[in-house]
C-alpha cells in the first residue's frame, strides 16, 4: 500500500486553562494547561482526506473562544481548496470538530451511525450533554445525509486504502479514531479519544465524558491501532508541534508534518 502524508494544522488555542480542565484524576489541578485545536490533512499524491473541520469565527464569537484562523484560511498553505474537498472524516459532531462543515459544501462525510443517533436523540435534552454540540452543525450533517453525502460506519470501517476508522466512544457516543498508514508505520489520529498524551499514557480520563468505561477502553484501543505509542496522536496536545516536523511553509500558524523527527 502507498503511505499517506499526515499534516496537523493548528487554527486555534485556549491558554487560560488549568489541569482540572484536562484530567479528572490529577494531583496538580491548579497548574496551567494549554490546549491546541487542529484540523488533520491526509495526503496521498493529489488525493486529500480531511479529518475534522475545526470551527469558524462565527462559532468562536458565539462561544467566546476566539480562533487564530478560519478553517479555510488555515488549510490554504497546504493547497487545500474547500470546493474540491470530496471526503471528510468527522470524528464526532462536537463544535470544534464539525463546526466548519459548511465551508466544504461538496464533501461526503464519514461518521459513526452512533454519533448521528446521539446528537439527534433524547440525550440532547440534557444541557450538560448538549453543550459541546451546536444545532447548526448537526443540521449540516443531517442535510448531507438527505443529499446522499454521508457514509455511516458501525464500529470499524475503511475510508480509503490505508485509512480506516474505529469506534471508541467515551467522550461522545459515536466518537471514532482514524488509523492511517504512513512511512513511519500505522499512525492513529486519536481525536478526542485522548485529548493529550497524558490521557492515554497514564489512563487519566478527560472530564467531558459520556461513558467512562468506554473512554478507558479507548485509551487501550488507540495504542493497539498504532505501530508504536509514538504514533498515537492526541487531539489537542500542544506537544504535537514539538514532537513532529514543521512544514517548509510559514503562516500565522505553522502546519506540522506528523512523522517522527528521526
Amino acid at each position: 500500500m502507498t503511505p499517506w502524508e499526515v499534516f496537523a494544522v493548528k487554527y486555534a488555542d485556549r491558554n487560560q486553562r488549568t489541569r482540572k480542565d484536562s484530567f479528572i484524576l490529577d494531583d496538580d489541578h491548579h497548574l496551567p494547561h494549554e490546549m491546541d485545536y487542529f484540523i488533520w490533512v491526509l495526503r496521498q499524491g493529489s488525493e486529500i482526506v480531511l479529518v475534522d473541520t475545526g470551527y469558524d469565527q462565527e462559532e468562536g464569537d458565539r462561544r467566546g473562544r476566539p480562533i487564530r484562523l478560519n478553517p479555510v484560511e488555515a488549510l490554504a498553505p497546504l493547497g487545500v481548496d474547500p470546493q474540491t474537498v470530496s471526503t471528510i472524516i468527522v470524528t464526532h459532531l462536537h463544535y470544534d470538530h464539525a463546526g466548519g462543515l459548511k465551508h466544504f459544501p461538496n464533501a461526503t462525510i464519514h461518521l459513526q451511525a452512533a454519533e448521528m443517533a446521539y446528537a439527534t436523540g433524547p440525550c440532547m435534552c440534557h444541557g450538560t450533554l448538549k453543550d459541546p454540540f451546536t444545532a447548526d452543525h448537526v443540521c449540516e450533517a443531517v442535510q448531507r445525509l438527505y443529499s446522499g453525502r454521508v457514509v455511516f460506519h458501525e464500529g470499524d470501517g475503511q475510508v480509503r486504502e490505508g485509512v480506516t476508522v474505529h469506534h471508541t466512544g467515551g467522550h461522545s457516543k459515536g466518537l471514532q479514531a482514524v488509523r492511517v498508514l504512513t512511512e513511519a508505520g500505522w499512525m492513529c489520529l486519536a481525536s478526542d479519544t485522548s485529548h493529550y498524551y497524558e490521557n492515554f499514557l497514564d489512563e487519566k480520563p478527560f472530564p467531558i465524558v459520556v461513558d467512562l468505561d468506554d473512554m478507558l477502553e479507548g485509551f487501550r484501543t488507540i495504542r493497539q491501532l498504532a505501530s508504536a505509542d509514538r504514533l498515537v496522536i492526541p487531539g489537542h496536545d500542544p506537544l504535537v508541534r514539538d514532537f513532529f516536523l514543521p512544514t517548509d511553509r510559514t503562516t500565522l500558524l505553522a502546519s506540522t508534518t506528523v512523522r517522527p523527527n528521526g
